[in-house]
């Protein structure tokens, strides 16, 4: 996080909404706020800003509308989604509009945080001095970091920022099983424990987009350790 780093909290919850933003700009953020999913998505389309808190139930405009909004418009920016629902489907639907994280209510600050700086570190643009990257092949799976684009076989997937992420460091890893706390430190910079469902539903969201209709698996499950991508041998 850069001291230029603006963040947009969208909450229809004016405790919320204040407690985050005097947090937020103690730890030396830019914060705007906005009370519902219509002036959040007016405040980005009159100036962008680096990173959005949206809560998901907001009146008129809600956070999984003002996501498909940006998103149908092209506009990347990460997208931290705050929930009161807890069930998986809730939180896949999140992911679904192309939220890159989400967190349940009621939430720690210091986890908020620390995902928060995990999303601006990953849309830090890397130096390109050396040449575009060549291509990762895993089986069929072709992952193409540069262009951040993704291939399964001859289709072409398309992935949120933390499911590519997710995916790519289990690609520069293949056949490596990395543990559920080393995937959390990589692509979120923050364990969050053993009790977070977090990873696990982004490892099922990846397997939907990537192992459709009885495909060969690619991401394999090391019960009690982690995951690891290779492809299952007959």
């Amino acid at each position: 996080m850069t001291p230029s780093s603006t963040v947009l909290i969208a909450d229809d919850d004016r405790a919320i909404r204040e407690s985050l933003e005097r947090a937020l700009e103690l730890e030396g953020y830019q914060v705007r706020t906005a009370s519902d999913g219509v002036e959040a998505l007016a405040s980005v389309h009159a100036e962008p800003v680096d990173l959005l808190v949206l809560d998901v139930m907001m009146p008129g405009v809600d956070g999984l509308g003002v996501c498909r909004v940006l998103r149908a418009e092209g506009d990347r920016t990460p997208i931290l989604m705050l929930t009161a629902r807890v069930e998986t489907p809730d939180r896949v639907a999140g992911l679904d509009a192309g939220a890159d994280d989400y967190l349940p209510k009621p939430f720690d600050l210091d986890e908020l945080l620390a995902r928060l700086r995990a999303l601006l570190r990953r849309v830090t643009p890397a130096s390109d001095s050396e040449g575009p990257e060549p291509p990762l092949q895993v089986g069929d799976l072709r992952l193409d970091p540069g262009a951040r684009r993704v291939w399964r076989g001859g289709r072409e997937v398309e992935l949120s920022k933390t499911e590519f992420d997710l995916l790519e460091l289990l690609a520069r890893n293949a056949g490596i099983v990395l543990d559920h706390s080393t995937i959390y430190d990589r692509i979120w910079g923050y364990d969050f424990g053993p009790e977070s469902k977090n990873l696990a539903v982004y490892i099922s969201y990846l397997r939907r987009k990537l192992e459709p209709e009885g495909a060969p698996q690619l991401i394999q499950t090391v019960r009690g350790v982690g995951y690891t991508l290779r492809p299952r041998t007959p």
